[in-house]
């Protein structure tokens, strides 16, 4: 009795739907993505249950790492940022170069005393995240403490850094919004002095970064 000879299926599956579905989800996810700006420091937020979505601009992120040190983020206009750079130098006594202002407006974050400034400015960029990533280099933070300081008039006022750059930011854009990222590690008086120091300003609107609560977090 001869053999019954199966036919042989073809084997060829048309992946071009598949292909379509994919180079959708790709754009899709490219489009509706939000970037996160680089940091020099890892900030652990507490967790909450407020669902307050964060303006993207037009926003100055107040930075504070588990050993106390500030650092700040300015978002808005370029030209504005740089302004402030000025205005607080001009505090203090510094100017700068115009290749030191190009650097500072693409700074993403930043946190050290003015005094360091310009030195900080003239490094090149892999050296500047190196800097502000030692947070055993006492030189990282911007100062919180007070000290004497001339205005222009030659009144002498007791002021820290850290509200001279609050105070110039928000001065030279009144749309600027405030918000508080701090590590969960971080001592609490170190918290309270910085909602003081924005208190002495009048500052008392400010948003509080926090990651949301979820049941496994509980």
């Amino acid at each position: 009795m001869a053999k019954v000879k199966v036919k042989k299926q073809s084997t060829f599956i048309d992946m071009t739907a598949m292909s379509d579905v994919t180079v959708l989800l790709l754009t899709f996810f490219m489009l509706t993505s939000t970037f996160i700006s680089k940091e020099p420091i890892q900030v652990t937020t507490p967790s909450s249950v407020s669902e307050i979505k964060i303006p993207e601009t037009n926003l100055m992120t107040i930075l504070v790492d588990e050993h106390g040190k500030i650092f700040l983020s300015l978002d808005f206009q370029q030209e504005l940022v740089m302004k402030t750079l000025q205005d607080v130098g001009a505090d203090y006594g510094y100017t700068f170069t115009p290749k030191q202002y190009d650097s500072f407006k693409k700074l993403k974050s930043f946190g050290l005393p003015i005094n360091s400034m310009a030195a900080f400015l003239d490094l090149p960029v892999d050296k500047q995240d190196a800097y502000l990533t030692d947070v055993a280099n006492a030189r990282v933070g911007i100062p919180t403490d007070s000290v004497e300081v001339r205005d222009g008039l030659g009144v002498i006022s007791k002021d820290n850094e850290f509200k001279r750059w609050v105070s110039h930011a928000t001065s030279n854009d009144d749309a600027l919004q405030i918000a508080i990222k701090a590590d969960r590690k971080t001592n609490y008086p170190v918290v309270k002095k910085v909602i003081d120091d924005l208190r002495d300003m009048r500052k008392n609107r400010y948003l509080l970064i926090t990651n949301l609560k979820t049941a496994s977090s509980e």
